[in-house]
């Protein structure tokens, strides 16, 4: 007798819809036909079916690999998030293989799913943080003139603004510096966890913006805006030539704005006596347009007694604002030592014209030293300056709310003119660039780029000169640019300098 033949045993195999038998059910594969064609995607559709591969006709969160031709892994994640949106499924793409079709075809020539290889994988683009990385100095981040955070940037400057009134300077930079960390950031506040790893925002600044998100206000700032110290301290200080420690004296004896030191007969220098008097006018906010109007009267006295000399607006309307508080401007000469003696000339000349209502002039008392800065660093610089007020005939361009203030204690400015507050600083040629950097501002960029000089690049930064003091010579510059360099940071142009 022949023997009966073994009947041979097989496993089970599970028929797909179109009735292909899958031999790898716990891979299942979606192919997508952007920039491949329906054709193309039909064919290998059936090609790895009938090699027992499970082929998805339509993306769903059983797919656990994407495959795509000519296309990037960031545009596959955009394509399963839009499509599970209109499905209103969650994408689960973190779990997902994102994969070029040649994974497939070399799998179904091998007749079996291959394992994943780097070379197989789309490429996607790292996914943002969910906190943003933000450096410890002003002088590293770009700080923008319109910021996402001025709700809160605002009280922490008042906060700031009554510390310095009460003279304690490390709470008015730390409140200062919380504030500069907000103005920095790409988007809103919106709770405490988006602060998270942030530089120094210390704790008294943290207590107040938790309470600002959660309540709308700080009970701290709202009282402090409110005290007759704070007030009394921001009047009198706003008067010209009057620091904190006058107004601090004339607070406790009883004074509380600038009429008051008429009234009792206070004894003011000739600086006091000219912010006194010309104190409405000195307190309303400068326009750009004025600006523009005094730039073009200093450059006539500029040009008229030194040709080719160099005039530069800085200060906040460097930094791109529309309004500030005084006109600063920098002066030179591109022929070394051509600038000396310049200065009493311009201002004659403007005198002349009748514009100065007020001013007074320092000398050049910078000296450079071989061997190093003869003085410490100094946020004052030594150049030759006048600090000076004045009279801007309002014309159509430049009238508007600032025009008709009303005078203290002498004739004031009546509807034809105004006072404003203008300083006029002239540099040496060799010395303009570092002259123009720190007359840029913002007051709190350039400390903190004096602060990166010294404990990072062990060097002294001026508004005159670079010092390295490892190597023991001046660091000459020629542009803003040249001077970031030096210090090893990237360059931060004047319209992100407002920290």
């Amino acid at each position: 007798m022949v023997p009966l033949k073994r009947r041979k045993v097989t496993h089970p195999q599970t028929p797909d819809q179109h009735g292909e038998t899958c031999k790898f059910n716990d891979v299942a594969i979606f192919i997508i036909e952007r920039k491949m064609g329906a054709s193309r995607k039909s064919f290998l559709t059936q090609l790895g079916r009938s090699k027992g591969f499970r082929i998805e006709e339509s993306y769903s969160p059983s797919v656990t690999h994407v495959v795509s031709e000519n296309n990037t892994g960031d545009e596959v994640q955009a394509w399963i998030t839009n499509e599970t949106e209109e499905k209103d499924e969650k994408a689960s793409i973190c779990s997902l293989h994102l994969l070029d079709i040649s994974w497939l075809t070399e799998s179904i020539a091998a007749e079996s799913p291959l394992q994943v290889q780097d070379r197989h994988r789309l490429k996607t683009s790292p996914k943002p943080s969910a906190h943003v990385a933000v450096k410890s100095y002003a002088c590293q981040r770009r700080s923008p003139l319109n910021h996402h955070n001025t709700f809160l940037t605002e009280p922490l400057e008042i906060l700031a603004e009554n510390a310095e009134f009460m003279e304690n300077e490390g709470r008015n930079i730390a409140f200062r510096r919380s504030a500069s960390v907000l103005k920095a950031l790409p988007r809103v506040v919106r709770r405490m966890e988006d602060l998270k790893n942030l530089p120094c925002l210390g704790g008294h600044s943290l207590r107040v913006i938790k309470e600002i998100l959660e309540d709308g206000a700080s009970q701290e700032v709202e009282t402090t805006k409110q005290s007759e110290q704070f007030q009394a301290m921001k009047a009198l200080t706003g008067v010209f030539g009057v620091g904190v420690k006058s107004a601090d004296r004339w607070f406790r004896e009883g004074l509380r704005n600038p009429s008051d030191l008429i009234r009792t007969g206070q004894k003011l220098n000739h600086t006091q006596q000219a912010g006194v008097r010309y104190y409405n006018d000195l307190n309303k906010p400068v326009t750009k347009k004025e600006a523009e109007a005094i730039s073009d009267m200093v450059g006539k006295a500029v040009r008229a007694v030194l040709p080719g000399a160099i005039l530069t607006l800085t200060g906040g309307f460097r930094r791109g604002k529309e309004v500030g508080h005084d006109v600063d401007f920098l002066i030179t000469h591109p022929e070394e030592g051509a600038e000396e003696g310049m200065m009493p000339k311009v201002l004659k000349w403007l005198e002349d014209q009748g514009l100065l209502l007020y001013q007074k002039t320092t000398r050049n008392s910078y000296l450079e030293s071989r061997d190093g800065p003869e003085r410490a660093p100094h946020h004052m610089d030594r150049f030759e300056r006048c600090f000076s007020i004045f009279k801007l005939e309002q014309t159509k361009e430049c009238s508007g709310t600032t025009a008709g203030a009303a005078g203290m204690s002498e004739q004031q400015s009546g509807p034809s003119w105004r006072a404003v507050r203008v300083d006029l600083v002239v540099s040496p040629y060799s010395q303009f660039a570092y002259a123009t950097l720190g007359w840029t501002g913002s007051k709190l960029f350039e400390r903190d780029l004096r602060r990166w000089a010294g404990q990072e690049r062990g060097m002294s930064l001026s508004n005159h000169a670079l010092y390295d003091s490892k190597r023991h010579h001046y660091l000459h510059a020629s542009s803003e640019e040249e001077i970031f360099t030096h210090l090893g940071l990237e360059y931060i142009p004047p319209s992100e300098r407002n920290a």
